[in-house]
């Protein structure tokens, strides 16, 4: 029997990291590391070699140094609390044998250590969405897109927060071994695997800041259950009792984005839960969020998440199931059922 190629994944462990950066990958690579002919050698280091205390209030106690660890596979570096002001022996550490290892992750804010670090300039990274602002603004050579819950920039991969870390762990493993491994992994950790790496961090909803004013936040509401009605300025307009110039730089002032930009990513999120959970087909998809014709919804779908309806949803969508209730495999096709 050929011998197993084996990966070695080392996390990065400090004071204040967030528990659920580290082990939320880990539980990823762990349980791919179960499948036939695969393994991830899993490893955890801090500074000293001592025990961690974590964020959550857990004591985390690694397997030794980060002096005494090996060149790993993939380096991943977690967030927490304990990522914010100056660490300069961790970053010296990271500065010296992160650009030894195959790939380099972070999760969170993990990130400001790799960008204190010097790893990420000229690359395209993103972080959880509370600290975009910060890694921009102190890193002005690093292109921080707030938008995605995970990047891949060559070698590097970087995550939002917490659960970002697991979408990231799960295609890394579906990069390495196929899309029925990770999928295999999803089902046991109850995540589903659809969420590609450029779905945004928040819902239009909670991305949008929700209206002060009572006319406003009606339109707000119509609009979220109306995808397809008429969504022109001059309706919404009419609605809110305000002229058109009024109404848009009002709802502009009190949302933080356009009247246009929102009718775009309502319609946009309504496709794309009925391709992720429905059997519905394109051409009613497009009608039934308001895009109208298939092809204007595919123009859509290409420049916001860089895949075509029917793409993304042989790839993301909530598996149907069998008649007695019990979940079909997502890897097998499916047809409307008929009654």
């Amino acid at each position: 029997m050929a011998d197993v190629q084996q990966r070695t994944v080392l996390v990065v462990l400090f004071d204040g990291v967030q528990s659920l950066d580290v082990s939320g990958p880990m539980e990823v690579f762990a349980g791919a590391s179960r499948a036939a002919g695969v393994s991830y050698g899993l490893r955890t280091a801090s500074l000293d070699g001592g025990p961690v205390r974590a964020t959550g209030g857990l004591t985390l106690v690694p397997d030794g140094g980060l002096a005494d660890a090996p060149v790993p596979h993939t380096l991943l570096v977690p967030g927490g609390q304990g990522t914010r002001g100056s660490h300069p022996e961790l970053t010296g550490w990271l500065r010296a044998h992160a650009p030894l290892a195959e790939r380099l992750v972070s999760v969170c804010t993990g990130a400001l250590l790799l960008a204190e670090a010097g790893l990420l300039d000229g690359h395209r990274v993103t972080t959880h969405w509370n600290y975009c602002e910060r890694l921009a603004r102190d890193h002005p050579a690093v292109h921080v897109d707030p938008e995605p819950i995970f990047v891949r920039d060559g070698r590097l991969a970087t995550s939002a927060g917490v659960t970002a870390g697991i979408d990231l762990a799960l295609a890394l493993v579906e990069e390495d071994h196929g899309r029925e491994l990770a999928l295999t992994i999803a089902r046991h950790l109850l995540v589903f695997l659809r969420r590609p790496g450029n779905q945004a961090q928040f819902s239009t909803q909670l991305s949008a800041r929700t209206a002060r004013r009572e006319p406003l936040r009606e339109v707000q509401l119509w609009i979220d259950r109306n995808p397809a009605a008429d969504l022109a300025v001059d309706t919404l307009a009419a609605r809110a009792r305000l002229s058109p110039r009024h109404f848009a730089r009002a709802f502009r002032a009190e949302t933080g984005t356009t009247p246009g930009r929102y009718v775009e990513h309502v319609r946009l999120e309504h496709a794309r839960r009925l391709l992720e959970d429905t059997a519905e087909g394109i051409e009613q998809v497009a009608r039934a969020s308001g895009y109208g014709t298939p092809e204007a919804m595919r123009r859509a779908f290409v420049k916001t998440l860089a895949a075509a309806p029917a793409e993304y949803r042989r790839r993301f969508r909530t598996p149907a199931p069998y008649p007695d209730g019990t979940r079909r495999p997502a890897s097998e096709p499916y047809e409307r059922t008929r009654t």
